[in-house]
C-alpha cells in the first residue's frame, strides 16, 4: 500500500532545498544553520533511540540524500561530514550487510548482490569521512605506520576527534571484512587498527562503552599477526560490560561471533547469546534501535548454529528439528 504524502512530502524538501541554495551570497549564514541544527548532539537519537528498524531503514536513505544536499552547497562544515559519512557505515552494515549476511546460501547470488552493495556503500561513507580527517589534518590519510607518517597525525588528533576516528575505522574494516581479498584495504588495516587504538586513549568512555564493543569484535576476528588476540577482546569484553551495566546485546554478540566460534564452545556461543536476547532494549532509549537490531542477529545465529559448530545436527538429521534447538 502506497503512503499518499510521502512523494509530495519528498518533492516539497525538494523544491524548499532548491529554493534556499538558490541565492547563495543571501543564504550561505541560513545553510550553515541548518547544518549545524541538523547534525548538532544528540541529532542521530532520532534514529538510534527508535524501536522499528525497518522505519529506521526506510528513513535513512532520504536523510542521507539530504544530508548530501547540503554538503554539496557546505562541503568544509565538519558537522556534515561526520554525520553524512557515519550515515553510510551505519546503512551499510545495520540494513544492507546485515540482512544479507542472514540470507540462506541457496540464495547465494542475492547475498552477494547486498554485500557488495554494502561494500559500495561503506566506501562512499568512508570518502566523506576521510576527506573531514583531511581537512583537519591534511594528508592524514595518506599517512602509513610502516613510513613512520600516521604517529605524527594520531599525536595531533584530541578528544574531538574520536567520533570520526571511530566511523572511519569502522567503515574501512567492515568494508574489509566483505572483501578480505580488496588489497588496498587490507593495506590500510594497521592505520584503521591505530586509528581505533587512539581513539581509545583520548576517550575511554566515547558512547557509553562502544569503543569497548569495538575493540571486542576488532581483537576477536583479526588474525594474531595482525593485532588479534582472544585476550584483549576478553578484556574489552568485561570492560563493554560494566560501562553499558550489561544493557547492550551487541558486546555479547560479538563476543560469541568471534571467541566462542572459532574455539568450538557452543556453551558458551549459546550463554552469551541468550544474555543478548535477554537485555532490555527499552533500559537506554538511545540504543534501542542498535539492541534490536543485535538481539535479531543473536536470534538468527542460535537459530543456525550447526552453520557454526560442526558437531551440531542440521535440522532434519538425525530427528532434529528447529523447534528442538532449545533442548540443545
Amino acid at each position: 500500500m502506497k503512503m499518499a504524502g510521502t512523494v509530495p512530502l519528498a518533492a516539497g524538501v525538494s523544491v524548499l532545498l532548491a529554493l534556499m541554495f538558490s541565492a547563495c551570497s543571501l543564504n550561505r549564514l541560513v545553510i550553515n544553520k541548518v547544518s549545524d541544527a541538523l547534525t548538532g548532539g544528540g541529532s542521530n537519537d532520532v534514529f538510534t533511540g527508535d524501536s522499528d528498524p525497518q522505519l529506521v531503514g526506510d528513513a535513512i536513505p532520504f536523510a542521507i540524500k539530504l544530508y548530501e544536499t547540503l554538503l554539496s552547497k557546505n562541503p568544509d562544515h565538519p558537522g556534515l561530514l561526520l554525520t553524512t559519512g557515519s550515515l553510510f557505515i551505519m546503512y551499510a552494515n545495520a540494513f544492507v550487510q546485515g540482512p544479507a549476511d542472514a540470507l540462506p546460501v541457496e540464495r547465494y547470488e542475492e547475498r552477494d548482490a547486498g554485500r557488495q552493495r554494502a561494500k559500495a556503500l561503506y566506501i562512499r561513507g568512508i570518502g566523506i569521512l576521510n576527506s573531514a580527517l583531511d581537512k583537519k589534518y591534511p594528508g592524514f590519510t595518506a599517512a602509513t605506520l610502516q613510513e613512520g607518517t600516521m604517529g605524527a597525525y594520531l599525536t595531533k588528533c584530541t578528544k574531538n576527534d574520536v567520533e570520526l576516528l571511530y566511523w572511519a575505522a569502522a567503515g574501512g574494516l567492515g568494508a574489509y571484512s566483505i572483501d578480505v581479498f580488496d588489497f588496498e584495504l587490507g593495506n590500510r588495516l594497521p592505520e584503521l587498527v591505530a586509528m581505533v587504538k587512539r581513539a581509545y586513549e583520548l576517550d575511554p568512555d566515547y558512547g557509553g562503552g562502544a569503543l569497548d564493543e569495538f575493540l571486542v569484535l576488532l581483537y576477536g576476528s583479526l588474525p594474531e599477526i595482525l593485532g588479534g588476540s582472544g585476550e584483549l577482546a576478553a578484556l574489552h569484553y568485561q570492560r563493554a560490560l560494566e560501562k553499558t551495566g550489561g544493557n547492550s546485546a551487541g558486546v555479547h554478540v560479538s563476543y560469541a561471533q568471534t571467541i566462542c566460534v572459532p574455539a568450538q564452545d557452543y556453551d558458551s556461543f549459546k550463554e552469551k547469546l541468550e544474555l543478548a536476547l535477554a537485555v532490555d532494549v527499552n533500559a537506554n532509549p538511545s540504543t534501542r534501535l542498535v539492541n534490536i537490531i543485535s538481539q535479531r542477529k543473536a536470534r538468527f545465529l542460535l537459530d543456525t548454529a550447526y552453520n557454526y559448530f560442526s558437531f551440531l545436527p542440521m535440522p532434519g538429521d538425525l530427528g532434529y528439528s528447529e523447534e528442538e534447538d532449545e533442548d540443545l
